[in-house]
């Protein structure tokens, strides 16, 4: 998503011209830096998960990371961790919800995903997504009730238009992240990402996950009006930003060829303009 103080540098260049860039930049400093930290730890694990090194050796550097996280909350944290124990303990950032980041991470890795069901597509939106959430809403001060909720359905809001988002990118790599329930029900019955890529029914599959894209974002904005703005700021922006990439991809379409999309700079500009500002 490095770590140690001497690296803030890689945090900007790592996060620079993303979303996530614009929207915790508006943080106070001590909130700013925990989230780049929780954003170094997410790239991290993801780009193991990534990489095309042998299976085996990925497993092994996920299961350190896993080893690094415990030895942290059992207060002998490794030097690349060094830097998180003030941001743990300022803002009670949970042990379990770094593992699950890493467990989500884990999910591509035995084998490459390819039509989960709906309940596996839904743990590993939970744990990929959500649970950063988890983490970020306790470092952006939103109440243990809300903050929960809101990680829920914005997690599953943003990772449901990342899957939209990049259906052709995932086949490259072979995986697939569309649900087996909603291919079998435009009738499509093959699982290599290739080709169900190309086929015309896969709009049939994709608006229904669109629909409940939206029904996470509804709920995720009813959550944000009920607490403090300046507690919402950054998730807003977020929010705000890939709301934008649906209605983007939506207006696109699903059929091949599909071009990909872009929220402009003006249209992000207006964004943070009108959500960063209290």
């Amino acid at each position: 998503m490095t770590l140690e103080a001497a690296a803030n540098a890689n945090y900007d260049t790592t996060a620079s011209g993303s979303s996530f860039y614009a929207a915790m930049r508006i943080l106070p400093r001590e909130q700013r830096e925990a989230m780049f930290q929780i954003y170094s730890f997410c790239r991290q694990v993801d780009d193991i998960a990534d990489s095309d090194g042998p299976r085996p050796e990925r497993l092994a550097a996920l299961q350190q990371w896993r080893d690094d996280i415990d030895a942290l909350y059992q207060g002998r944290p490794p030097a690349r961790l060094q830097d998180y124990v003030a941001s743990v303990r300022r803002f009670g950032l949970k042990r379990e919800d770094f593992l699950a980041i890493v467990d989500g991470m884990e999910m591509d890795v035995p084998q490459d995903i390819r039509a989960p069901d709906l309940a596996t597509l839904d743990l590993y939106c939970d744990r990929v997504a959500s649970a950063v959430g988890r983490l970020s809403v306790r470092v952006f001060g939103l109440p243990e009730n809300d903050g929960i909720l809101l990680a829920h359905h914005l997690g599953r809001a943003l990772q449901l238009t990342n899957i939209l988002r990049d259906i052709d990118e995932d086949a490259g790599l072979g995986r697939l992240y569309l649900p087996r329930e909603g291919l079998l029900h435009a009738g499509i019955t093959s699982d290599d990402p290739l080709k169900v890529s190309a086929e015309r029914a896969l709009p049939k599959v994709c608006l229904p996950l669109v629909e409940r894209a939206r029904a996470h974002f509804e709920k995720s904005d009813e959550i944000m009006k009920r607490n403090s703005r300046r507690a919402v700021r950054a998730p807003r922006i977020m929010s705000k930003y890939y709301r934008a990439i649906l209605e983007l991809l939506v207006a696109r379409g699903f059929a091949s060829p599909r071009a990909p999309v872009r929220v402009n700079k003006m249209a992000k500009l207006a964004i943070l303009l009108r959500y960063a500002i209290i």
